[in-house]
């Protein structure tokens, strides 16, 4: 079973988003919260591997540029963090949403993909972006226009090269370690600067930035009229206290309590999403709570929910 597999083999699976902070909380009460506070943040993806989130996701924030996003990511680079990761969890997977392509070398980015999934056990979702960010791209000498064109000849010389790693030939120069499973689950993070009908053909899941409830589902719909391969979405939270707090929505996500939680997760299985990455940025509660809660409540409830056929309330607007 692949990591992909494995991903959504029990119906509605919820991933958590690195930084495990409340910086966006705190920057609108503060104006501080610039960085992510990371002095807890090997036991807090620990707390999301025993509470059963399906997976931690990590952006690529190459530069910090406060003129243009004031906007850090996690801090860490993706790449050597989730050897970190793999090393401190035992379950969890570990996905990138998404690694800038067009600024990585294919042939590095491939070597290094595939230690991290030889040292996980084959954990890795690998999710690849084409950047949005143009002040990044001269600093890696790179072409922002092209950003297209050398995003899809980096998928391509990826997949060879895995192909080849799998092939174990011992007559020729190969590309050491091998993927766990002979490749690594390729996610387009966006639209990538592709036609859908590319991503479709040529990726194994996609993930998009959440919208309303409504339009997320005519996106999703869009999706599956062309692919029946994994659709997934993150959504921003902002946990209540009160369990029965009613949905509001906010940017890119909601402010609600697990009971209204758990209803539009279900809504949102139920539009055919197989995936969500939680963000908690702009919750204003203790993130260890949160998580608790969202554990203990949330994910058993969809898994009973959601296992053998998505079922439930509508999508709210």
């Amino acid at each position: 079973m692949t990591a992909l597999d494995s991903l959504t083999k029990d119906g509605l699976s919820l991933g958590i988003e690195l930084p495990l902070d409340n910086d966006l909380a705190r920057r609108d009460v503060s104006g501080q919260g610039l960085f992510p506070d990371l002095t807890r943040h090997q036991e807090r993806a620990q707390l999301a591997d025993r509470l059963g989130f399906q997976a931690l996701w990590l952006r690529d924030v190459p530069m910090w540029r406060p003129r243009d996003f004031g906007d850090a990511g996690q801090i860490f680079d993706p790449i050597p963090y989730l050897g970190y990761l793999a090393a401190s969890t035992e379950r969890i997977l570990l996905g990138t949403a998404g690694i800038v392509l067009p600024l990585r070398h294919p042939v590095t980015l491939a070597k290094e993909a595939a230690t991290v999934d030889a040292l996980s056990g084959g954990r890795l979702l690998l999710g690849l972006a084409s950047g949005d960010r143009p002040g990044e791209y001269p600093f890696f000498g790179a072409d922002f226009d092209r950003r297209g064109e050398t995003y899809r000849e980096g998928v391509r010389v990826m997949r060879e090269i895995w192909e080849q790693a799998a092939q174990g030939r011992i007559d020729q120069d190969s590309f050491l370690p091998a993927p766990v499973d002979g490749t690594i689950p390729l996610i387009g993070i966006g639209g990538a600067q592709q036609s859908p009908a590319w991503a479709a053909e040529n990726l194994d899941a996609h993930m998009t930035y959440h919208r309303a409830g409504p339009q997320m589902r005519a996106v999703a719909a869009q999706w599956r009229a062309i692919s029946l391969k994994p659709f997934m979405t993150n959504l921003y939270l902002d946990l209540a206290e009160n369990p029965d707090a009613p949905f509001e929505p906010i940017r890119l996500g909601a402010r609600v309590g697990t009971t209204g939680l758990t209803d539009y997760l279900t809504g949102l299985a139920s539009a055919g999403i197989a995936h969500i990455n939680l963000v908690l940025r702009p919750g204003r509660r203790d993130v260890e709570d949160v998580m608790e809660e969202i554990g203990q409540d949330v994910i058993p409830a969809l898994r009973a929910r959601t296992a053998s056929e998505p079922a439930g309330a509508d999508i709210r607007s």
